[in-house]
């Protein structure tokens, strides 16, 4: 029987070799499942397939796993190292997993109960043939003739992936239990559990048909409602407003359809392939397991650019889960892109709602029927592109809808996930610089996407981290305990506090899962000189101790950073198209410099992990402007201005973590020399000066717009919050331009929008809106101290030429 079987497989190999080419879920399974390949493993399949098996084998070897069709040598005893969970193609098919397999099982476990030493890790493993749900599902191979069989390897051989899950420990079951028949029985039960758990997860629910889920729709009590409140407002025959109801749904909702992503899948693996030198991705398991665990899963990526949308599907798809069904701005629903994308999941959004009951219940309700029939959402909390590299303010209106859908009875708990998408290069940065500067915003079409196109080409390396998930049921039953009463009048009170709530810890969790890359870090410390220039050795010793910092004293755990030495990291920068960063020779040896126009562009790139620098610039900033100070006051100092910059740049630290914070922060310019700490009194060492400069100008633009706020407010008490901004942009446009602030964001408005706020939540204002006086003096003489004389100079003369 072995040597027909082992002849089988030979013969089979050959078409599976030449037309099937497996991807391994995860990409790297002994780092990610912490395989331990010092103890035998034993592959667990979940139906009996030798495609399957020999497709294993195959990827094992790839990844330097043990093969499956070795034996595991355990005491003098061989037990094969894969088993498989149930028949294939029994009419009358059991329950009960195959007789053989729980006898496998069982042997392990009496090995285990003579060997404590031992650890066998049974790591269940599926072969997905296709993704596709519902009518389009995949026909499985193993109730296949030979003709379907070779017919679906060369249909779904580029569409195969081996997905490895989490390693089950025997040694601990057996610790827990006895080793006996049933325990091997009830591990092939939960088996089974886990392989219907895995498929759902990767393929998801059926694809809809959508004229019969609009047909729902529309005969529910609440469009019912709304049409006729329509009908009424409008003076229009029902049928009418009718119409136009299915009108707005059309408008709104995808249409997926599978093969369509599969093209895609092909598209944008080359497209990937021709852009970039590799994606990056961190955290994803964090995905998988809340897919296995059954929760309604809502990706929140920020947003840099329309690449984004693409990213993040297609590496979902290739980390073995289902596409998400994605928010997109109706600008995007032009010909031929908006068809396009309707088919590989997007639905269509309008920029505002206001004055549009009907559209807004529409809304509404369709995204509460995707929560339900169990499809995954994807949305962009900004609300669109982030022209500046930073996080913008959230806006809620998708959240609070998240939110009420979760109120109307949804039976899975709802789990947002905060995505952090970075890039080297972003193909519309030169496009965000110009609107900065005044220009207006090209509406979306046909010729635009084909000038992008025009620009493809080698843009380094992108970025895709998952941040820590917001179970929102446990969120609200923690902060909300009230969610699950009804309201009295229909308005829950709790509602508006909570959405923002969530949507400012998206939007921390966001910047906690930052990835810093050779462009951000090399930009960062060019950009910290005033003439964006700096000698190679300066820049490679202030690179390196903004890695130490890091690494010593990191933001958050969820914080990726590069393995290279800083100088293969600007050697790397150096070589990337359009860079903007380049090395010049002088007498004294090399210079790296940014051009003016090079600087404004990589202000974005600086911006996406500028939070990352700005607590241990503040810190430097105090010590080198004070000179000489104690701990207790540059702690109090950093306390007094952080809440602007928590406001302004998301923060994470409360008010314990941030002394604590900022304690680790000085022992490590401590260790790095760049201070001298006598008698709990810190003070520069003037052996690295410049390093702590360099440090410091982190902080020194945005405290300079906050400078300038303040001085207006001490000028004008009464000065009205729209006025207040207004001017101090202005003020912030003349400044940039007498000293040469190259960062655009410097005079952007929506950030005098976010001081104003938080300067109203820290009580700088009275009840009736006046500045109090006294507290902003208090602050301002701080700030004051921390500036240069010649920008407070520019900014007082422009605050009284303003008078």
């Amino acid at each position: 029987m072995s040597i027909l079987l082992n002849l089988y497989r030979k013969l089979l190999n050959l078409p599976l070799s030449l037309l099937v080419k497996p991807r391994s879920i995860p990409t790297d399974p002994i780092t990610e499942l912490a395989l331990n390949r010092e103890q035998p493993l034993i592959y667990i399949l979940p139906y009996t397939s030798q495609s399957d098996l020999l497709i294993l084998q195959r990827n094992c070897r790839s990844l330097n796993l043990p093969d499956p069709l070795e034996q595991n040598v355990i005491n003098s005893i061989s037990l094969p190292r894969f088993v498989f969970l149930n028949e294939d193609r029994r009419f009358f098919k059991s329950k009960e997993a195959k007789s053989e397999t729980v006898a496998v099982i069982h042997r392990y476990l009496d090995l285990h109960k003579q060997d404590s030493n031992l650890d066998v890790q049974l790591i269940p493993v599926s072969v997905l043939w296709g993704r596709a749900p519902g009518k389009e599902k995949a026909p499985s191979l193993r109730a296949l003739g030979a003709f379907s069989r070779l017919f679906s390897m060369i249909w779904y051989g580029r569409d195969n992936f081996v997905r490895f899950s989490q390693a089950v420990s025997l040694n601990e079951i057996v610790a827990n239990q006895n080793a006996d028949e049933q325990l091997a029985r009830k591990l092939a039960r939960i088996a089974r559990m886990h392989f219907a758990k895995q498929r759902y997860s990767a393929m998801g629910p059926q694809l809809p048909d959508r004229q019969a889920m609009f047909n729902k729709l529309l005969d529910s009590d609440v469009l019912k409602k709304a049409i006729a409140d329509e009908a009424e407002n409008k003076k229009i025959p029902l049928e009418k407003a009718r119409a136009e109801a299915a009108k707005m749904l059309d408008e709104i909702a995808a249409d997926v359809k599978h093969d369509s992503l599969r093209v895609a899948d092909r598209l944008l693996s080359w497209l990937w392939n021709k852009l970039y030198q590799g994606i990056n991705v961190e955290n994803s398991e964090r995905v998988r397991k809340l897919a296995l665990e059954g929760h309604e899963i809502v990706y929140v990526p920020c947003h840099r650019s329309h690449m984004d949308y693409l990213l993040l599907s297609y590496l979902l798809y290739h980390q073995g889960l289902v596409p998400p069904h994605i928010a997109a701005g109706i600008n995007l629903n032009f010909f031929p892109v908006g068809s396009i994308f309707r088919s590989w999941g997007a639905f269509f959004i309008r920029r505002t709602f206001k004055g549009n009951r009907l559209y807004s219940t529409i809304f509404r309700e369709y995204l509460a029927e995707l929560f339900y029939r169990g499809y995954s959402v994807e949305y962009f909390i900004e609300g669109g592109r982030s022209r500046t590299g930073r996080l913008l303010e959230p806006k809620t209106g998708m959240m609070s809808m998240t939110i009420q859908a979760l109120q109307r009875g949804l039976t899975r708990p709802i789990s947002i996930v905060p995505v952090y998408i970075g890039y080297e290069h972003v193909l519309e940065v030169d496009t965000y610089a110009k609107e900065l500067r005044g220009a207006a915003k090209e509406k979306e079409n046909a010729g635009l996407v084909l000038r992008v196109i025009k620009k493809l080409k080698n843009l380094g390396q992108g970025y895709v981290n998952f941040g820590e998930p917001i179970q929102i049921n446990h969120y609200l039953n923690q902060h909300f305990p009230e969610w699950r009463e009804p309201s009295e009048d229909g308005r829950a009170k709790w509602l508006n506090d909570a959405v923002d709530s969530i949507a400012k810890e998206v939007m921390v969790n966001i910047n906690k899962a930052a990835a810093v890359n050779a462009k951000n870090l090399i930009g960062s410390a060019l950009l910290a000189s005033r003439q964006r220039a700096l000698a190679r050795e300066q820049l490679i010793e202030q690179v390196e101790s903004y890695m130490q910092l890091f690494l010593n004293v990191p933001y958050s755990e969820d914080m990726t950073l590069p393995t290279d030495s800083a100088e293969a990291m600007l050697e790397h920068v150096l070589k990337l198209p359009r860079s903007g960063v380049t090395a010049e020779k002088d007498n004294f040896g090399e210079l790296i410099r940014l051009d003016r126009e090079s600087a404004v562009l990589m202000t974005y790139y600086r911006n996406n992990i500028q939070h990352l620098f700005v607590l241990p610039s503040l810190v430097a900033s105090v010590i080198l402007h004070l000179e000489a100070v104690s701990k207790d006051l540059i702690v109090k100092t950093v306390q007094q201005i952080y809440p602007f910059l928590k406001a302004e740049l998301f923060l994470r630290f409360n008010e314990t973590e941030l002394r604590t914070q900022i304690e680790l922060i000085l022992n490590e310019f401590i260790c790095q020399q760049l201070v001298k700490s006598e008698s709990e009194v810190f003070k520069i060492n003037p052996a690295h000066l410049r390093s702590l400069q360099l440090h410091s100008n982190g902080v020194r633009e945005l405290l300079q717009r906050y400078f300038i706020g303040l001085n207006i407010l001490l000028d004008r008490p009464e000065i009205s919050r729209g006025e207040l901004e207004k001017e101090s942009r202005s003020i912030a446009q003349r400044l940039s331009v007498l000293h040469g602030i190259n960062a655009p964001e410097f005079f952007d408005k929506a950030l005098f929008s976010t001081f104003t706020s938080a300067l109203k939540v820290e009580g700088y204002f009275d009840a009736e809106g006046k500045a109090n006086k006294a507290k902003i003096e208090v602050i301002e003489d701080l700030i004051s101290s921390l500036i240069s004389a010649e920008i407070k100079m520019t900014i007082s003369s422009a605050v009284k030429s303003m008078e």
